[in-house]
C-alpha cells in the first residue's frame, strides 16, 4: 500500500496531439477537434473549420514565470510534457512532492462534444477522453494517478451506463457538467443517477460549475477577465451547493458524496450561516421541506477543493476540517509548481499535522476508500 501524505485533490490534463485520432472511432474523424497554429505561432485546437480556437497558453503553464503566462504562442514541443502524458506528470510530482492526484478533463474540449446536438458523436467525443484517461494516461501507475470520468449530457440512463463503464476501468469518482436529466434545474429526475453513482461509491465533481442553456459561458478575455477567474468559485458554486442541498437529495441519498471543485473555500462559512439563516425564515412559504439545517448536509456531503485560500485555512474551523482539500490546478496557470510545499508550509503554518493531514491526503484517502499505509497523525 501506498503512504499518502500529500494528494492533489484536482488538477487537469491537455489534450495530446493524437488523443482523437487514436481514441476518437474513425467515422467521427472528419468532425474531431483539429491541432493548428494560432496567429503568434502556438498550439491551438479547432473545433469548426473557420470558428474560434482553444489555444494551450493558460492550460499548460508549470513553472513559467507569471510574466510569461498567456494564451497563445505556445506549442507542445514548449511546454511541459507533464502535461498530457502519464509518465512525465509522475516525474513532474516527483519533483513537487506529491504523492497522487485526482485529474479531471479540460471542460473547454467537453463542451465541444457534449453541445453538439448528435448523440452518437457526443458520446463517442466523451468515451474517448474517458478511455485516455483509463488506458493511456492513468496507465502509467494507477495507484498514484486518478482518473475521474466524465459524465455525457444524454439522460439518466446513458449516465448510469458510463458511470458503471468507467468504474470498471478505474475510475474513482465522476464529474458531471450539466444536471443528469439535462434540465436547467435539479429535479427529481435527477435522483436515479445520483443514487447509482452513491452505491457504486463514485463521488460526484462539479467543476465550479453546471452548464445550463439559459446563461451562456463567462468570458475569459477583456477588462472582466482577472475578476472571472478570481471569483468563479465563490459566485457559481454556492447557489448550485444550496440548490443540492434544498432540494432534498441527500434526505434521499444520504450517502451521495459531492466535491466542489476549484471553489476555493473562504467564502464557506459566512454563506452557511446565511444561508441557515434565511432557510428558517424562508422555509415555509417557499415549500422547502428537508430534514435538517443547510448546514448539516454541507458537513456531511461535501468536500470543497482549494489552490490557495488564507483565509479559508485560518477559518477551517467554522468550515470543518472534513470539508475541505489541498489542490495544484496543474497544468493550468493557478498552479505552483514546483513549488507546492513551500505554499502549503506558508499557508498553514499554523495548522496541526493532524489537521495539515487531512487537508493535504487524509480526506482523499477516505473519500476515495485509498487503502493507505500511513498511520493518521
Amino acid at each position: 500500500m501506498r503512504e499518502y501524505r500529500l494528494i492533489d485533490a484536482d488538477c487537469h490534463v491537455v489534450e495530446p496531439p493524437h488523443i482523437w485520432e487514436r481514441w476518437l472511432p474513425k467515422q467521427y474523424h472528419d468532425r474531431a477537434p483539429r491541432l493548428v497554429k494560432d496567429d503568434e505561432g502556438g498550439d491551438a485546437w479547432e473545433f469548426v473549420k473557420g470558428g474560434p480556437l482553444m489555444y494551450i497558453g493558460l492550460v499548460a503553464t508549470p513553472g513559467m514565470r507569471f510574466e510569461d503566462i498567456k494564451w497563445k504562442g505556445y506549442t507542445y514541443e514548449t511546454v511541459r510534457k507533464g502535461c498530457w502524458e502519464g509518465k512525465a506528470r509522475l516525474e513532474d510530482m516527483d519533483f513537487d512532492g506529491v504523492d497522487a492526484e485526482f485529474i479531471y478533463p479540460s471542460q473547454r474540449t467537453m463542451y465541444y462534444f457534449m453541445g453538439n446536438e448528435d448523440r452518437d458523436f457526443h458520446r463517442a467525443g466523451v468515451r474517448a477522453y474517458n478511455d485516455y484517461m483509463a488506458q493511456e494516461f492513468c496507465g502509467a501507475d494507477p495507484e498514484r494517478l486518478f482518473f475521474l470520468a466524465q459524465m455525457p449530457n444524454l439522460g439518466v440512463e446513458e449516465g448510469i451506463k458510463e458511470l458503471e463503464r468507467c468504474r470498471e476501468m478505474g475510475a474513482r469518482g465522476c464529474i458531471i457538467t450539466a444536471w443528469p436529466a439535462g434540465g436547467d434545474d435539479l429535479t427529481p429526475a435527477d435522483d436515479e443517477f445520483f443514487r447509482a453513482a452513491a452505491d457504486l461509491g463514485m463521488p460526484v465533481s462539479i467543476h465550479i460549475n453546471i452548464q445550463r442553456k439559459r446563461n451562456p459561458r463567462p468570458t475569459l478575455e477583456g477588462p472582466a477577465a482577472i475578476a472571472t477567474m478570481a471569483l468563479s468559485g465563490m459566485m457559481s458554486f454556492p447557489p448550485i451547493m444550496f440548490e443540492l442541498i434544498t432540494s432534498g437529495l441527500f434526505d434521499r441519498v444520504p450517502k451521495l458524496q459531492i466535491v466542489g471543485v476549484e471553489t476555493e473555500i473562504g467564502w464557506i462559512p459566512e454563506a452557511l450561516e446565511q444561508v441557515d439563516n434565511f432557510y428558517w425564515r424562508n422555509r415555509a412559504h417557499t415549500g422547502i421541506a428537508i430534514k435538517q439545517i443547510p448546514s448539516f448536509y454541507f458537513r456531511e456531503n461535501f468536500i470543497c477543493t482549494f489552490i490557495q485560500d488564507r483565509h479559508g485555512i485560518i477559518n477551517r474551523h467554522a468550515i470543518g476540517v472534513k470539508n475541505i482539500a489541498w489542490s495544484t490546478d496543474y497544468p493550468h496557470h493557478g498552479c505552483d509548481w514546483p513549488y507546492s510545499r513551500k505554499v502549503i508550509q506558508e499557508t498553514m503554518a499554523d495548522v496541526s499535522p493532524e489537521e495539515r493531514y487531512l487537508i493535504c491526503a487524509g480526506n482523499m484517502v477516505r473519500l476515495y476508500g485509498l487503502p493507505q499505509s500511513l498511520p493518521t497523525p
